[in-house]
């Protein structure tokens, strides 16, 4: 067991050893949250299979195409459901047409196969109208008005869940170990020693995948059906919090202020120049760090659960030789 397993394993806590002995069916186990949640399951003494197109990092493979076919979940005793298409598709390209056939019709198989077994379907807050006020946002929050595809597939697959009795979890800005879009992205956007951020200084909900991973096991281990927002304990102030990912991955540079305004014409032309591909910019990604979105956990905290991982936990885990080592993907 690595130390990335130790720190989920330790996230994990009481939440996974109720399920001791139970068959966890983790879909999505080969990605980032998925991987985490299967780790900590089997560090909780279950046993874990991982439905997908690729095996997870422990437990079972049972190959599962999510938008062609019913995954096998014979002998399964409880579902987590992390498995999803990411990504900003343009509108009409076959990547959104992919991305509903596994966010939308993937979800709509994977509860005709669970049946009456309980099921954890990991949402996102990307779900909630961003035209409506998110300093602090409730269950009920309005879904609609997504900026895009990934929005709206997760709103929709979420609405199946929910109907059918499902626990739904609504994490925002998943990051740490095994992360290879929220940071590395924001990291990858610093140029000449700068790094543009729009608008002022905002509150952020963020949610460390270990958080997220205990989460899905103590919902796993029985919640009340329903929505439950899924965050770190507090919000963090946007640009320390930018300031103190630089600093941890050895990054030199100055965070400057770009108004709201030319950041979405900004993103608005490079939408246009994608032709249909991913943009470099998205109007999504402006609006997610422009403006304050911070997740009201009392929902979730209700079902006795805490969070304890915070940015600074995981920051202060990325050794030297990590530093600099940035994939380089545009933020969108």
């Amino acid at each position: 067991m690595n130390a990335d397993t130790h720190r989920t394993a330790g996230a994990a806590g009481a939440a996974g050893a109720r399920l001791r002995g139970l068959r966890v069916a983790v879909t999505g186990a080969s990605g980032f949250c998925g991987g985490h949640v299967a780790r900590a399951a089997v560090a909780g003494g279950a046993e874990v299979v991982c439905p997908g197109r690729r095996p997870g990092p422990v437990g079972e493979h049972r190959f599962w195409d999510a938008a062609r076919e019913l995954p096998d979940l014979a002998g399964i005793d409880v579902v987590v459901h992390c498995a999803a298409a990411v990504g900003d598709p343009a509108p009409g390209s076959p990547a959104e047409a992919e991305m509903y056939a596994v966010n939308v019709t993937g979800t709509e198989r994977l509860l005709r196969a669970a049946g009456d077994r309980p099921v954890v379907w990991v949402s996102s807050a990307s779900v909630y109208d961003p035209r409506r006020d998110r300093t602090l946002v409730r269950e009920d929050h309005p879904r609609t008005g997504q900026l895009n595809a990934y929005g709206r597939t997760k709103a929709a697959g979420e609405a199946l869940a929910l109907a059918a009795g499902a626990v739904v979890l609504r994490p925002r800005a998943v990051y740490g170990p095994g992360d290879g879009t929220l940071l590395p992205r924001l990291l990858s956007r610093v140029r000449a020693g700068a790094l543009l951020l729009p608008g002022p200084d905002v509150p952020l909900s963020l949610t460390a995948v270990e958080n997220l991973a205990d989460a899905a096991l103590a919902a796993a281990a029985g919640w009340a059906p329903g929505a439950y927002n899924v965050a770190d304990a507090a919000p963090y102030a946007r640009d320390a919090a930018v300031r103190r990912v630089l600093h941890a991955h050895g990054v030199t540079a100055r965070i400057r202020h770009l108004p709201p305004a030319v950041a979405r014409t900004a993103a608005r032309a490079a939408e246009l120049l994608a032709r249909g591909g991913e943009p470099a910019l998205s109007r999504y990604a402006v609006d997610q760090l422009a403006h304050p979105v911070v997740l009201d956990l009392t929902r979730a905290r209700s079902q006795g659960w805490t969070p304890h991982r915070t940015l600074d936990d995981h920051l202060a885990t990325l050794g030297p030789a990590r530093r600099g080592l940035l994939p380089a993907h545009p933020l969108s």
